[in-house]
């Protein structure tokens, strides 16, 4: 009762302070008035904004009203017409996704959740944790268990991409393999969340299944890819104000590749600006949240790191960066945003890159709470947080002024990619001819990091699945990866297609997956510069666990690469 009695008490104060501060602010403009210190501009436009913003209340509803049903008749009109119908579903997701968002403007979001939620409750929820917690791991393995072979040899073979089930069955068996290494290696056997691990692997193979195995799952992932492309291709009009058509064309890194990352970063500070990326990735990491059962913070990482990379998305949790055990592996088992473009330049197929990113989220999370399970109650569990940005030093002024800080923030991004690939390729070709140098005074002529790791990674393409006659190709790829970057992999992939030693499709698809991450010797450093400066308590922290969290993301990929 004391305590109820407090707590009115303070609002009560509170609500008083609060008026009272509003009363003393008003008081004090009309004296400015008065005395004539505030200027007539600012109070006009004060008053513009005003009446803007009530006339916009006012007409709300028939604004947003007018809006969907533009939207709708858009849809109606691409469903019917010929040249767009083949599109169907995209489109159907695509407006009536706008459209429910609209209506959920008016529609409290309890008329859907109370009672999806109370059958939820009542049917799943409360029947299954009555079960004992072996019993529903028990269930959990064997529901994995069994997609895991399901998709693996119950569908039919293709004969035009070169494989058959003997080489499925190796698959199967390294993904059993990695996560055998990853148990046998984890700090804390008793802590390891069965649970998180278990949903993860199972998303992995969902999500595989969606894209891989169903014509709605493809077409909405190849879409996105195509979006994808066509957009960052826009950036070319800008490239074009300072390079010839036939600069241009010669798809140069230099040219093509870092104009689409300047103009993709500065589109995404724009959204940043706005606060839709922040609504998107709430939305995207609460599905996580719920399903894996991660602290917020991670969620909000993993899924984010996909879209804007490895640093920029520990951006969006930046007070929790200290308090957090790992999140490193999400960053190095996908990709970014900005940088999809170039991989999509080199000629990889675009839904390749969308889906195996996608597909590391849950595996990343899942491989990383295997390896180094928690010990402490997150900070965050219970809630997704997405840090707004709101103590930027100099927030800029409207969507156009964080436009341009998002340009001049991607110049900075583009040089170090460019640094860093220069660099890290001019000491790989220094090591490489030193030991070339060694390697003939044993009678050998070709003695380089990529042919020693090709050697060592040979095992880990053999249980991939690739082809023998290709497993020592894809391992000397998967070498030139994790030594150099994957630009340098992608464009040695590229070009190994164009000769006669070209790689089956099969072998071409598992490479294309297995490359598609930031787990590189050049990123490590940048992961541990970019925690360690956010988070200098824990950068003794960070930096012992960065390489094991970037054995964890290449190993994710990989198991991506087997399933797909």
């Amino acid at each position: 009762m004391d305590q109820h009695g407090d707590y009115e008490a303070q609002n009560l104060s509170e609500g008083l302070t609060h008026k009272t501060s509003r009363s003393s602010a008003s008081i004090e403009k009309q004296a400015a008035k008065d005395t004539g210190s505030v200027p007539v501009g600012i109070e006009e436009d004060d008053t513009k904004v005003s009446r803007s913003t009530l006339l916009y209340q006012r007409y709300r509803p028939f604004i947003l009203a007018a809006l969907a049903a533009v939207i709708i008749g858009w849809w109606i009109s691409s469903t019917i017409l010929k040249a767009t119908r083949h599109r169907w579903i995209v489109q159907t997701l695509f407006a009536w996704f706008f459209v429910l968002v609209i209506a959920f403007r008016f529609i409290p979001n309890s008329v859907v959740a109370q009672p999806v939620g109370a059958v939820w409750e009542a049917c799943v929820q409360e029947p299954f944790y009555k079960l004992p917690h072996y019993t529903r791991l028990a269930i959990g393995w064997l529901c994995l268990l069994g997609i895991v072979f399901g998709s693996a040899f119950g569908f039919p073979l293709e004969e035009a991409k070169n494989t058959n089930y003997g080489d499925r069955a190796i698959s199967v068996l390294g993904l059993f393999v990695f996560q055998c290494c990853f148990w046998l290696s984890s700090k804390f056997r008793s802590q390891i969340p069965w649970p998180t691990v278990i949903v993860g692997l199972f998303l992995q193979q969902v999500v595989a299944l969606f894209v891989l195995k169903t014509g709605a799952g493809f077409s909405i992932f190849t879409w996105i890819a195509t979006l994808a492309s066509d957009f960052l291709a826009q950036s070319k009009a800008g490239a074009s104000f300072f390079f010839d058509a036939d600069t241009i064309a010669k798809n140069w890194f230099f040219v093509n590749t870092l104009a689409a990352i300047i103009f993709f970063i500065a589109f995404v500070q724009m959204l940043y600006y706005l606060g839709v990326m922040q609504w998107l990735l709430g939305k995207f990491a609460w599905f996580f949240f719920k399903l894996l059962n991660v602290s917020g913070a991670e969620a909000v990482v993993a899924a984010a790191s996909p879209w804007i990379g490895q640093g920029e998305s520990a951006c969006l949790v930046r007070p929790y960066v200290d308090c957090m055990q790992v999140f490193l592996t999400s960053g190095f088992s996908c990709i970014s945003g900005s940088v999809m473009a170039a991989y999509i330049n080199l000629g990889v197929p675009a839904e390749n890159i969308v889906t195996s990113s996608v597909m590391s989220i849950p595996a990343s999370i899942a491989i990383s709470k295997l390896r180094i399970p928690e010990t402490d109650e997150p900070v965050t569990r219970g809630h997704v947080i997405v840090d707004r940005g709101a103590a930027e030093k100099y927030p800029p002024a409207n969507a156009l002024h964080a436009f341009s800080k998002g340009a001049v923030f991607g110049l900075v991004v583009a040089g170090q990619i460019l640094t860093n690939v220069l660099t890290v390729l001019s000491l790989v070709a220094a090591i490489n001819g030193l030991l070339t140098w060694i390697g003939r005074g044993f009678g050998i002529h070709a003695l380089t990091l990529q042919l020693v790791l090709g050697y060592v990674f040979y095992p880990v393409a053999f249980f991939l699945g690739v082809p023998r006659a290709e497993i020592l190709r894809v391992s000397q790829i998967l070498a030139t990866k994790l030594i150099e970057n994957e630009f340098a992999a992608y464009t040695e992939l590229v070009a190994l297609q164009k000769t006669s030693e070209a790689l089956s499709q099969r072998g071409f698809t598992i490479a294309t997956y297995a490359l598609c991450g930031f787990a590189n010797l050049g990123s490590l450093g940048i992961q541990i510069g970019v925690l360690s400066a956010m988070a200098p308590s824990r950068a003794k922290v960070i930096s012992r666990v960065a390489l094991s969290a970037m054995i964890c993301g290449f190993i994710s990929t990989l198991q991506t690469a087997g399933i797909a």
